[in-house]
């Protein structure tokens, strides 16, 4: 009711008094302002009610969060299938962790291209649609891995893994920020970002509960059920008012240009610090499962499948909570403050972690290490999404996302060439640097976008 009175009262206005002719450059401003103006009214039963961002959602925000939740959890679990099933892999096929470590970065090289390529035809032919191609990719992929009977096999069918990972989040990404209104887009992505942690957990739990039963195949080919939830989002998920409302689809050529021209430095920034905040990811987290069942004899804590298992579903719940607790900080002191915090705190928590060899400390510091370490993450697609317009924005954030997690597949394949050298440990130690140039990044050029209306 109440989000209603704005626009009749701008009705009584334009009434009583007449406007004045406006240029072409003002039409196109004042264009933009009403679109803007009108997304945010859909949002307003949410806005308008205190800082607790689910109160007054309305169902297409509710539907938008869900299916974008879902197809995030399920796209990072088939994903990470490949980390937990990696020592399996590896005995079958013939692998060394050098080959390991380049197949797991020729997946997130993909995910790149996928998210440009998604990230572009969501903005040509809709967010939902893009997403539910992606999914299909990703699971499609997730199940030929399954049968692979050649490390070459193996290493195409996750490329196509790839592709669809890193077209989901870029379709999920722009559905969220374009559908909740600016002051909770922080907090609401935060709690989308979360599913990276359950998608995490729930790879964890399927390949300890799958291997001794149907061995790594048959647990790839359980990774084709995020497919089924394509019909569900195909179904029920209504695409954005602001996207609707574009009435100009950029060519290829056009996209380029306002992404590496009229917002280059944008993309510029934003893909600098992602790359140096994922290569401290991936080339920590990568490996994390690998490190706590390595023997002690070999530097390792030596953990055994059920309580490596134990360890990482630990871990992922300190994960959750460092995603939802970005959000809020985010949405409170500023897109700044909340990365340069974040990657600092990681950068000091993860030499500690890696030193660590009993069950009972790994157990209590996994989670805080997780927390610091995968938390910045929220802070990427609604940072994104105002840096740039609608008619570009699910490619610039499939872009500038997936192109930092292309680039942060040199990191796996880095701490595997340095273990043989200073040990598992010893490498991962080092991703702590990754951290704190990601940290710097963002101090000296990233600009403040906390409140920033989308365009």
């Amino acid at each position: 009711m109440h989000a209603s009175l704005p626009g009749c009262g701008h009705v009584m206005l334009r009434r009583c008094k007449k406007k004045p002719a406006l240029s072409g450059v003002t039409k196109n401003k004042h264009k933009m302002g009403r679109i803007a103006m009108s997304v945010e009214t859909i949002a307003a039963p949410t806005a308008s009610l205190g800082g607790r961002w689910y109160v007054g959602a309305t169902k297409a925000q509710w539907q938008t969060f869900w299916s974008s939740y879902l197809g995030w959890a399920l796209d990072i679990m088939d994903l990470l299938l490949f980390a937990m099933l990696l020592s399996h892999i590896s005995a079958e096929l013939g692998m060394d962790r050098s080959t390991a470590g380049m197949i797991a970065s020729a997946s997130l090289v993909a995910t790149a291209v996928g998210g440009l390529v998604f990230g572009f035809l969501a903005d040509r032919i809709g967010r939902t649609r893009s997403m539910v191609l992606s999914i299909l990719c990703y699971s499609i992929g997730t199940m030929l891995c399954g049968l692979s009977q050649s490390v070459t096999q193996l290493l195409l069918f996750r490329i196509v893994v790839g592709l669809g990972v890193g077209g989901e989040w870029s379709a999920g990404a722009a559905l969220i920020t374009e559908t909740w209104p600016a002051h909770h887009r922080g907090k609401v992505m935060a709690w989308v970002q979360s599913a990276f942690a359950s998608g995490y957990a729930l790879a964890a739990l399927v390949s300890a509960i799958f291997i001794p039963l149907v061995g790594w195949r048959g647990v790839f080919f359980f990774g084709v059920a995020p497919a089924l939830l394509a019909f569900w989002i195909r179904r029920h998920t209504p695409e954005p008012e602001i996207w609707k409302q574009q009435t100009e689809r950029l060519s290829i050529g056009a996209t380029v240009r306002m992404l590496f021209g009229q917002h280059g430095r944008s993309t510029l920034v934003g893909f600098a610090f992602t790359s140096a905040a994922m290569c401290g990811y991936w080339g920590l987290f990568t490996w994390i499962p690998t490190w706590l069942a390595t023997p002690v004899a070999n530097g390792g804590p030596g953990l055994d499948l059920v309580k490596s298992t134990t360890w990482i579903i630990v871990m992922q719940v300190g994960a959750a909570l460092g995603f939802i607790s970005f959000g809020y900080v985010a949405d409170w002191l500023g897109r700044k403050a909340a990365f340069i915090l974040y990657f600092m705190l990681s950068a000091l928590a993860v030499p500690f972690y890696t030193q660590m060899t009993t069950p009972t400390t790994l157990l209590i510091f996994g989670p805080i290490v997780a927390f610091v370490g995968t938390g910045f993450y929220s802070g990427f697609a609604p940072t994104f999404a105002e840096l740039f317009p609608t008619n570009v924005r699910a490619t610039a954030q499939g872009f500038i996302y997936n192109s930092g997690r292309a680039v942060s597949a040199l990191a796996p394949a880095a701490v595997g060439f340095l273990a043989t050298s200073f040990g598992l440990g010893g490498a991962l130690a080092c991703t702590a640097g990754f951290y704190v140039l990601a940290g710097l990044i963002v101090l000296f050029f990233l600009r403040e976008t906390k409140g920033d209306a989308l365009q």
